[in-house]
This record gives structure tokens, C-alpha cells and sequence, in this order.
């Protein structure tokens, strides 16, 4: 047991941030549960109680710490119905700077971003956790 223990903590140092599960309101990373929206990249949780200036609405105001990470892709999780809803102003913002753009359910989303990471892409999930 101890040494499956070994084997899985030096897998996540090598491949970085690992979103374990998501269920509705609740996400875990790294063996950690957060119950806000999150934003995390590649290698740390850049912001573990994420909120928007319109909470279901994603504006370019709320993606400054996105922009900070310098991803290669971003993928939004738009919630368990996908009611978070990205602008068209970020999607451009964001295509402009070269930066691919992901929008699914969070439950596809943090599967997605668990595959880039696992890619070696630098790569940053930003997650609303409920609707």
C-alpha cells in the first residue's frame, strides 16, 4: 500500500496537476477538495475560489490569472449543464494571443485538461464547479 502511495505521488511530480474526480460542487486535485470554481494550470492551482464579475458569464476581466499562466490551451468547464458561458471577447482575446479554446461540461473538462497535462501541454482549466 505504502509503496502504491510512492509510485502515485512521483507520477503527479512528473506529470503535474491531476484533477482526481468531479462530482456537482466538488472538485479534487492532487488529493485536495475544493468546493469554489478553480483555475489551475499544468503545475498549481492558480486560483481556488474563482469568481466572475457576472458569475455565469466569463469577461475579459476575469481571465487576467489566465493570461498570467501563458497557456497553450485553455479549457472552461462551464459547469455540470454547461451554463457558464464564455464571450466572444475572451475566445478572441485569447485566439489572438495563439491560445486554443476549450469549452465542455466540467465533467469532460477536467478530463480534457488531465489528457493535455498529460501531453505536456501547457494547459490551464478554469472550472465552475455547479449549474
Amino acid at each position: 500500500m505504502i509503496e502504491d502511495s510512492y509510485k502515485f505521488i512521483k507520477l503527479l511530480l512528473m506529470i503535474g496537476m491531476h484533477v482526481e474526480s468531479y462530482s456537482f460542487g466538488r472538485i479534487k486535485i492532487n488529493g485536495k477538495v475544493y468546493t469554489n470554481d478553480v483555475v489551475v494550470s499544468q503545475d498549481r492551482v492558480i486560483n481556488s475560489s474563482w469568481w466572475r464579475k457576472e458569475g455565469h458569464n466569463v469577461h475579459l476581466e476575469d481571465i487576467h490569472e489566465i493570461l498570467n499562466a501563458k497557456p497553450e490551451v485553455v479549457v472552461f468547464g462551464t459547469g455540470s449543464s454547461g451554463l457558464m458561458k464564455v464571450s466572444k471577447a475572451v475566445i478572441d482575446e485569447l485566439k489572438q494571443r495563439g491560445i486554443e479554446v476549450i469549452q465542455q461540461p466540467t465533467s469532460q473538462a477536467v478530463q480534457t485538461f488531465n489528457r493535455l497535462v498529460e501531453e505536456g501541454k501547457k494547459v490551464v482549466l478554469a472550472a465552475h464547479l455547479t449549474c
